[in-house]
């Protein structure tokens, strides 16, 4: 099993910078690629990037390309999310999630542990 704990989430000014980060707990870190979702007031939760086992390969939702970076050590049992570019769209609680599965997957069903989130707040 893993245990997920985020940090890092709070409030930023358009156009700021945010860097979330991921803990998790285990041996078998390295095993798991991982993911950050998002879930804003009233809408689904969503994906937003996703990162394989090695860190060699990284996927991200149109919505934060660009802006975005995912990154992961394998040594310390993290994961990162530096947001930059911040925008009020922004605004939404924050998962990281992680996967026993071979690739990057984009969908809730593919993930099979999930932290219990970090609030991310954007003012314009």
């Amino acid at each position: 099993q893993v245990q997920l704990v985020e940090s890092g989430g709070g409030s930023a000014q358009a156009g700021g910078s945010l860097r979330l980060s991921c803990a998790a707990s285990g041996r078998t870190f390295s095993t798991y690629s991982m993911a950050w979702f998002r879930q804003a007031p009233g809408k689904e939760r969503e994906f937003v990037s996703g990162i394989n086992r090695s860190g060699g390969t990284t996927l991200y939702a149109d919505s934060v390309k660009g802006r975005f970076t995912i990154s992961r050590d394998n040594a310390k049992n993290m994961v990162y999310l530096q947001m930059n570019s911040l925008e009020p769209e922004d605004t939404a609680v924050y998962f990281c999630a992680a996967s026993a599965r071979l690739g990057v997957f984009t969908r809730i069903a593919g993930y099979d542990y999930w932290g219990q989130g970090t609030q991310v707040t954007v003012s314009s």
